[in-house]
């Protein structure tokens, strides 16, 4: 089996709530009939609205859901039904085949098939900047970083997802795709984002070490952090 994820951006004509409806329901359900398993939607919706500080578009305009799934096959022929069912939906998809990496899984809040998971997820879209080969990004991010991200944030989910082909025509040339969940405070409250509420110090001490981590293999001008509603399927 092989994972996928595409983001998908909505006809700047059609109304967003419909477009959210139609993604969970009937969007969800032609996937799921067509064979996709461990169906899960993140959607930039009504209720992550207050993270919208969180938000950085230097690279683009953020896709409005991002959709992600198992299939048995990623080859074009095997994946064209899920590709026609996405773009008939959308104004306009990228797809992406990726290998998952779950340092931290969620526990904490566990997800129920069909309910929004607690808190928000917050997905980076993270390209690899030209000035490191492809082993050095990969080490800082994975054998460095990672421990940072964990320590220093109160993430209670973080998935890795390595970006191995990019499937589809036009999309950007992403690296990784990471995805991590905060509770409700962290939308609006940086201490609570930084593990550190109430507490000055530890706060600026996290935060200059997840930037100082982060300086290191990932370009700011071409960095996308969407915010969203989880929803597993």
């Amino acid at each position: 089996m092989q994972k996928v994820i595409y983001l998908l951006w909505r006809d700047s004509r059609a109304n967003a709530e419909d477009f959210f409806r139609e993604v969970r329901t009937e969007l969800a359900d032609r996937l799921v009939r067509l064979g996709a398993r461990h169906l899960q939607l993140n959607l930039d919706d009504a209720d992550v609205r207050p993270a919208d500080g969180l938000r950085q578009e230097q690279a683009g305009e953020l896709p409005q859901a991002v959709v992600s799934f198992w299939l048995d096959s990623a080859v074009g022929e095997f994946r064209r039904p899920y590709d026609e069912v996405l773009q008939a939906a959308c104004a306009r998809i990228a797809g992406y085949l990726v290998c998952e990496s779950v340092p931290i899984p969620n526990t904490r809040f566990p997800a129920r098939a069909g309910q929004r998971t607690h808190g928000f997820s917050q997905l980076a879209l993270l390209q690899r900047p030209a000035r490191l080969t492809h082993e050095a990004w990969l080490a800082i991010w994975q054998n460095h970083h990672t421990r940072v991200a964990i320590d220093t944030q109160d993430n209670f989910q973080y998935v890795q997802n390595l970006v191995v082909q990019v499937l589809t025509p036009g999309a950007a040339p992403l690296a990784a795709i990471v995805e991590e969940c905060f509770p409700p405070a962290a939308m609006t409250d940086p201490m609570a984002f930084f593990d550190a509420p109430g507490d000055e110090a530890k706060f600026q001490d996290n935060l200059a070490v997840m930037m100082d981590s982060c300086q290191r293999f990932i370009d700011f001008d071409q960095l996308g952090v969407v915010l969203t509603s989880q929803y597993p399927q």
